[in-house]
Parts: C-alpha cells; structure tokens; sequence
C-alpha cells in the first residue's frame, strides 16, 4: 500500500538564539502530526548576519537534538565538556535527556555561506531523565549509496541496501536519508506501517502523488508500506525522515520538552535555582 499524502507544509521565517534567521518547517503548533518528531528548522543562507549571532548558552532536556550540516562550521560546547567544530556533511546527534546546557555558533565558510538543519526528536516518559551524551559524526563516517539509476542516497540513521547509517535514536527507531533522484525519475521507497514519514525539499522540483512540490516544500505522509517521489526535469533533493510514533503528552516550552505539566515547570525551577545539571560538571566548569 503506497502512502498518500497527510498535509503539505511551507513553513515560516522565525527568528531564534540571539538573532539567528531560520526557516522552520514545522514545529510546536504541528508537533502532534509528527510525532515522534519535534521540530525541523533550515538555516541555509548565505550572509553572515542572517547567523553570526549565534546560539549562545542555552538548556535542553526531554529531547534530542539532530544538526547536518551542508556548508559551514558550527562551533559547539556543552555542560558535559565537549568542544568541537563541527563541518560541511557532519552531523551533531546530541541527546538532551536529564539535562544539558550547550552553546551553538556558526561561522559558515570561506564564502560567508552556512547551510544546514535542525531537526528535534522527542524521547519517551522513561527516557526523559536518562544521561545526556554528546555525539559528533564526521562526514567521512556517513556511508552514500549510489544505485544504478543514479540516485543518490546519504545514510545518517537506518538502513538502505544492506548499508547502515551511523546515527541512532533512544527509541523512535529512526531513519534520516539525505537522498538525491535524477531528473525525470521515480524513487519508490519502503516503510515500515504505523511509523511517521515524511520529506522535505532541499533543491529541485518534482511531483508526490500529482501534486508538485519544489524547494522547502514539506510532505507528510499518511500510513502504508512505501511512498513515491518523482524528480521533475531537475534533479530532486529532499530530506527523508521516518520514525516510530511515542503517542504521549507533550508539554513544551522553548528548548525543553518534557511528559507532564509538572515535570516542565520543575525544570525551569531547577535551571533558575541552578540544579539543573544532573551529570557530574567536568573540572573547571
């Protein structure tokens, strides 16, 4: 049963951090649609003051937080003691869980250009509370397929043709496919039922199911067991993300993301009393 079409998004300029210009897909108002999916958040732009400003240090608990990134370097830091810079086609797979304050600053490349997205997934009531940890994936560990049709598929989470990805979710079972089809040809792709998919447009233009879609042009999919793209006389590039549905409460305030009413207003006392941090702080922090 292939799947048809949920809802088509376009999403919305925002402003977030310090200043930062993003273009968000979807977020808090359609979160429920995407579960296990939070928010995604696309940054290309290539002037420095759409982004310099950065995100200076800021908390996150109950989620994790995914960054890949096409142009430029992000400098990050963090509660737990990491320092890295991460580069062109890396990803950042940060998992908030107790509680992790952190810092985000990009300084884009020679160019002044800085593209790349954000995508937050929630975790589960029982993962809620688990040790954050910090994971920087290089571009030279993220495996790409070429099929013999000539399309192209970047594995950052799941598994395509025998080739794993390496990233992994605490329980959403994810999938994160950076894939690119021919001008002119179809891209058939399996799924597994009851999990979320959907695509977003990253270059190009094309047709899901007769309806054309083009640049930051989000689809979600209803249920079924495989979903279709067709790449127009361009080649298409789109974002691929499926994952299996938590199907609880979601209390949500800026970077925290917690089960109940409760737990949400706790951890905004805790940051303001400074107990947040449940790791241990690294020497010298």
């Amino acid at each position: 049963m292939q799947r048809e079409i949920k809802q088509i998004f376009y999403g919305e300029p925002v402003h977030e951090g310090a200043g930062v210009k993003l273009h968000r897909a979807f977020g808090y108002f359609e979160a429920s649609l995407f579960d296990p999916f939070l928010m995604l958040d696309d940054f290309r732009s290539d002037d420095p003051e759409d982004y310099l400003k950065g995100f200076p240090w800021h908390p996150h608990r109950g989620i994790e937080t995914i960054t890949y990134l096409l142009k430029g370097d992000v400098e990050h830091g963090d509660s737990l003691g990491n320092k890295a810079v991460t580069g062109a086609g890396s990803v950042q797979w940060m998992t908030a869980g107790s509680g992790i304050i952190h810092q985000e600053m990009p300084k884009g490349n020679e160019n002044g250009s800085m593209h790349g997205f954000q995508l937050w997934a929630n975790l589960s009531s029982e993962n809620k509370m688990i040790d954050p940890e910090y994971r920087e994936i290089p571009a030279k560990d993220i495996p790409v397929i070429e099929r013999a049709d000539g399309t192209r598929i970047k594995i950052i989470a799941g598994e395509v043709d025998e080739t794993k990805g390496p990233a992994k979710g605490i329980g959403i079972d994810p999938e994160y496919l950076d894939v690119t089809v021919p001008a002119g040809l179809e891209f058939i792709y399996p799924t597994k039922r009851g999990y979320t998919a959907f695509i977003y447009v990253t270059a190009g233009s094309g047709t899901i199911n007769g309806r054309e879609v083009e640049n930051r042009s989000l689809v979600l999919f209803d249920d079924g067991d495989e979903l279709a793209v067709n790449a127009g006389t361009s080649p298409l590039s789109f974002l691929l993300l499926t994952g299996k549905p938590i199907n609880e409460m979601i209390y949500w305030r800026g970077p925290i993301v917690m089960h109940t009413a409760e737990e949400l207003e706790k951890a905004f006392q805790e940051y303001e009393e400074g107990t947040f941090i449940k790791h241990p702080k690294p020497q010298g922090l």
